[in-house]
């Protein structure tokens, strides 16, 4: 295989599929172990501090507020003895740090304590939501993947033509847009349900059915909220991946390739869009986290029972367990996230794991 079937030109270097002499496995490791321990490494230091701090405001926050979560709760033919037993029965009556560490202790092993409310366990009710987000949000980012790379990719081999003004245009026009009505929120819901739930019937304006109860269903209530999340997606990926790949195409190496007698689609598809798709990667971890959050505003606009809806209703009685079990969670799908599209990044983009050897 030579130096233009692989893509850019670099020094040599050996590759998992073609061994130096000596090194063996150890070829292996530094191009998949190092990269892995990259990640790792970011991760504990960048996201760690990040959920100790954002844990502790919110415990901070909880225990500013002048409500007695005890008293509330019981109502106010509750006895001084009736509020003290329900204190200490949920660790009311402890320290503040006390309770914020015995708190996270738990928290790390899936345990969140018991509503104040309902008693239950805070992570049955987490678990009962979180495929809610989990689910639509997957949908809503693989249909900006979708869109966004056809978009780009179309546009860039369009290379100047009317398919290439006409994204150029959409996306200029779409950036400068308030986010409210077009981006993640509220406007393109509204919008899609007077579609396609009012003007053309096809589709449920709001509700949901679990994924492994009827797929069919499911796909019906999931596909207008993940759309409604995409839109921005999409315009990000296409007018990233369209830049890169452009620049990507005027490349000594792609022109060498068509020269050799490889295909036009061989040299795109097989090594310039594999070289252009960093800009598109990094872009779509920044909007990760925005559609994790921005299911909120979906929950509330298509009714859907997430972890939204969850966190809304605790808020407004004071459910401080669930609100912090919410929180965490939220940050949990955030970092896993982010570890992902890291990992998709390194892989996709052979010169960031060269530069880790």
């Amino acid at each position: 295989m030579t130096t233009l079937e692989i893509g850019r030109p670099t020094a040599p270097a050996p590759t998992p599929t073609q061994p130096s002499a000596g090194r063996g496995a150890g070829v292996r490791w530094g191009a998949v172990g190092r990269p892995v321990l990259r990640v790792v490494r970011s991760a504990v230091v960048v996201w760690i501090p990040v959920v100790l701090l954002s844990t502790f405001i919110t415990f901070g926050l909880g225990a500013l507020t002048d409500t007695n979560p005890a008293a509330q709760v019981l109502g106010e033919t509750a006895t001084p003895a009736d509020i003290d037993r329900m204190n200490h029965y949920f660790g009311l009556d402890r320290p503040f740090l006390v309770q914020y560490f015995s708190w996270l202790g738990h928290a790390l092993t899936g345990d969140f304590g018991r509503s104040y409310y309902t008693t239950l366990p805070v992570s049955d009710s987490i678990t009962q939501a979180l495929p809610v987000n989990v689910s639509i949000t997957i949908v809503a980012l693989l249909l900006g993947i979708l869109f966004g790379g056809a978009l780009g990719v179309g546009a860039a081999l369009s290379g100047g033509g009317w398919f290439d003004r006409g994204v150029t245009v959409l996306c200029s026009a779409a950036s400068t847009v308030p986010p409210f009505v077009i981006g993640i929120g509220i406007g393109i819901g509204i919008g899609l349900i007077v579609l396609f739930s009012v003007t053309l019937p096809v589709l449920p304006s709001g509700g949901y059915v679990p994924i492994d109860q009827d797929f069919g269903q499911w796909l019906r209530f999931a596909i207008l909220p993940a759309l409604a999340l995409s839109v921005d997606v999409a315009v990000a990926i296409a007018r990233q991946l369209r830049t890169s790949l452009v620049g990507e195409l005027r490349e000594n190496y792609v022109v060498g390739a068509e020269v050799r007698g490889l295909t036009r689609r061989r040299v795109v598809f097989g090594h310039a869009l594999r070289n252009a798709s960093g800009p598109a990667v990094t872009v779509l971890g920044y909007y990760v986290p925005q559609v994790i959050g921005a299911m909120v505003v979906a929950e509330a606009v298509f009714n859907l029972p997430g972890l939204g809806k969850l966190s809304l209703d605790a808020a407004a009685k004071g459910d401080i367990p669930v609100i912090q079990g919410v929180l965490v969670t939220m940050i949990g799908l955030v970092v896993l996230s982010n570890l992902l599209v890291n990992a998709a990044l390194l892989r996709l983009t052979p010169h960031a794991k060269r530069r880790e050897q």
